[in-house]
């Protein structure tokens, strides 16, 4: 990376949207769980972060973060800057109000998301490592997920047939 062109500081919610789509090629239905009402603006890359990322993302009314889902290799840390998440894990409901914080621990297999159930948006930071050979599960839904050495995801169904 040219560090002439590296930035330094920026105003968060100034970067730019998210680029490429919000969600893998998944079936219709999966897509129109997460898809709408879920902006990122991705922090860490305009930085040239490699070991993780952050990200900066708005959750409309309606809006969920993700499918439920657990990582086998990358900790996740969620912190509450705007509004009302409700976080779902497998042990249940927990409101998170700005200020609180969560944090999902790798290979425990405690599945999680944020939804928002309010009539306001909710705005919060998401910090994740990039695990090389990190995998994805999905309890709710026919999709799995495996980051390869290429830095990219591939997703399959629980059958292991692609998508």
């Amino acid at each position: 990376m040219d560090k002439s062109k590296t930035v330094r500081s920026i105003i968060a919610a100034d970067a730019p949207l998210r680029a490429k789509p919000t969600s893998p090629p998944f079936p219709a239905e999966m897509v129109a769980k997460v898809a709408p009402g879920r902006d990122k603006r991705i922090l860490g890359d305009l930085f040239g972060l490699t070991n993780f990322g952050v990200n900066l993302t708005r959750l409309a009314p309606g809006g969920q973060s993700a499918l439920r889902h657990a990582h086998g290799k990358q900790d996740e840390f969620v912190y509450i800057l705007e509004g009302e998440a409700v976080l779902i894990t497998d042990a249940g409901e927990t409101v998170l109000k700005p200020g609180m914080c969560a944090g999902f621990k790798a290979g425990t297999g405690d599945a999680h998301h944020l939804v928002n159930r309010t009539k306001s948006d909710v705005v919060f930071l998401e910090v994740g490592d990039r695990s090389a050979g990190d995998s994805v599960t999905y309890p709710d839904d026919d999709v799995v997920a495996v980051y390869g050495a290429d830095g990219k995801w591939k997703y399959s169904r629980k059958d292991g047939t692609p998508y």
